[in-house]
């Protein structure tokens, strides 16, 4: 048994901060990252910012605890050009064991789209490599998540 009365308070402060460390980990429970598919992509009207996309994605929650989603930024590179990125802070509340569907806006980098299609020009291919990149920032103790998916996309 240790008796407090006699520690110094250095190591009394050192022994609280080392209780205090161990339950705070405790609170924080293992999570799977969530699953994420694009289920459409729609043009928008262009507002004078260039072109912008609608990107509804499926959002499957495999955990038990509900997802609180306090914002998301995302990315799609194709042939290794970052073309599409965006951010989204308006998610609904997923409940464990579901999945929701979620609007994305998106913008296009205009330049990086134009070198990808002369490039395209100058040496075709069969199959367009692809990268979607989300970083999930959730309320409360729950760790940030990323989700990086890769894969490739075959050209008629």
């Amino acid at each position: 048994m240790i008796n407090l009365v006699r520690l110094p308070i250095c190591k009394l402060f050192a022994l609280l901060w080392l209780v205090t460390l161990a339950g705070c980990a405790s609170l924080v429970s293992p999570m799977d990252p969530p699953k994420v598919t694009v289920e459409n992509i729609r043009s928008l009207p262009v507002e004078g910012s260039g072109p912008r996309f609608l990107i509804t994605v499926r959002v499957v929650n495999p955990n038990e605890q509900a997802l609180d989603i306090a914002g998301i930024s995302y990315e799609i590179e194709l042939m290794g050009r970052e073309l599409v990125t965006g951010v989204a802070n308006d998610i609904p509340l997923i409940e464990g064991y579901s999945e929701q569907s979620i609007d994305l806006e998106a913008g296009v980098n205009l330049f990086e789209f134009l070198r990808l299609l002369a490039s395209l020009g100058r040496s075709p291919t069969d199959v367009i490599s692809y990268k979607v990149t989300a970083k999930v920032d959730f309320r409360g103790l729950v760790p940030t998540q990323r989700v990086e998916k890769t894969g490739e996309i075959g050209v008629p």
